[in-house]
């Protein structure tokens, strides 16, 4: 249980700025960019990643239409 909350406690710790590892470079900028994204651009992702969701809920029931395609099998 101490363990835990002395992991927790150090984990809650002061936030640096990322910076590649050493001897590593960032990846090379895309070519459209005028400058290259800085690290806190690469790590939010873009909207194809995580689509945010585009259906209505259904408040109430609603009848369906009529579906001319939904033939009894053969």
């Amino acid at each position: 249980m101490v363990g835990a909350s002395l992991f927790l406690l150090a984990a809650c710790g002061g936030k640096n700025e990322l910076r590649p590892q050493a001897g590593k470079e960032l990846p090379p900028k895309p070519l459209a960019a005028a400058t290259p994204p800085s690290p806190s651009q690469l790590m939010t992702p873009e909207v194809q990643a995580r689509p945010q969701r585009s259906d209505e809920l259904l408040k109430q029931s609603q009848a369906r239409r009529d579906d001319r395609f939904d033939l009894p099998p053969q």
